[in-house]
């Protein structure tokens, strides 16, 4: 039998458009095989084999004005946007309750994409249990260029996954996975222009030759992703779910109101396409 598979893009708070999807797609009790999660697909799709629905948009809105979470007063007290150790270590474990047991025990696997500063390249890794260095992969995936530092695991230097891999769906093809359903974060017809930032990217970068070239980049990979999974979803080898339109909200947000209505939107979404996923699944 195909194994089953999810691929969620990355797009900061555009991810919890995504989270309203998925969070329709598991109270459905829709169960795919595995998960691949880049960026805000890596830090709200985690609750999909925690098997948390609400979780995502809970937290966020809760912490939305609480400037330990994430804000300006976060990024130059400690060079992160989203705080390190609050948002991805002291929330999950004190305030909103993340279900590592759970996790833990279920059979989904659950990949996220980072990027290594040093080479440019994607780096895939698969995590089957939570603990500190567990949440320190999530959070390089979403650490975007210039509002987070680089985050140290092993041997690697990481950041932001969507600078190598923005929607891994040939990657995931090459593992096995043959019948994924990919969800996006920008609409049909969407083309992703080249970064006018990139004069700043250079300088907060310079120390990363590899990863300045991989940021330049970005927009010819992106497109060229896009290309493929047009093509794979006309062959029929995925089943895409995309906004209806440009999803309302910033790259950063801290407004409660803005983030439910992202949220409900995703929802309307699931809850349209829902019979297809099934089928698809099926």
């Amino acid at each position: 039998m195909e194994k089953k598979g999810l691929v969620l893009e990355g797009g900061a708070m555009r991810g919890l458009w995504t989270a309203g999807v998925i969070d329709v797609m598991m109270e459905a009790g829709i169960k795919p095989d595995g998960i691949i999660g880049v960026s805000a697909g890596a830090a709200f799709g985690c609750n999909y084999k925690s098997q948390q629905p609400g979780r995502a948009i809970r937290y966020n809105k809760r912490f939305a004005k609480d400037r330990r979470y994430s804000g300006w007063h976060s990024l130059f007290r400690s060079g992160d946007y989203f705080n390190a150790e609050f948002a991805y270590h002291i929330v999950p474990h004190d305030y909103d309750i993340f279900d590592s047991e759970t996790f833990a025990n279920n059979p989904i696997e659950f990949t996220v994409v980072c990027t290594d500063v040093t080479t440019g390249k994607a780096v895939y890794h698969q995590l089957d249990h939570i603990d500190y260095e567990t949440l320190e992969w999530i959070r390089a995936s979403a650490s975007m260029p210039m509002v987070s530092r680089v985050v140290s695991i092993g041997n690697h230097q990481l950041l932001d996954g969507g600078v190598s891999d923005s929607i891994p769906l040939a990657y995931y093809e090459s593992q096995g996975y043959k019948r994924n359903i990919v969800i996006l974060t920008q609409p049909a017809g969407y083309r992703k222009s080249h970064n006018a930032l990139m004069p700043l990217m250079r300088l907060a970068l310079r120390h990363y030759p590899n990863m300045i070239e991989a940021m330049d980049q970005r927009h010819l990979m992106y497109n060229s992703q896009l290309d493929y999974v047009t093509q794979a979803e006309k062959e029929g080898r995925c089943l895409v779910i995309r906004p209806e339109g440009k999803i309302p909200i910033g790259h950063l947000c801290h407004d409660p109101k803005r983030m439910q209505l992202v949220y409900e939107l995703g929802r309307e979404v699931g809850y349209k396409q829902l019979d297809a996923i099934k089928e698809y699944y099926r």
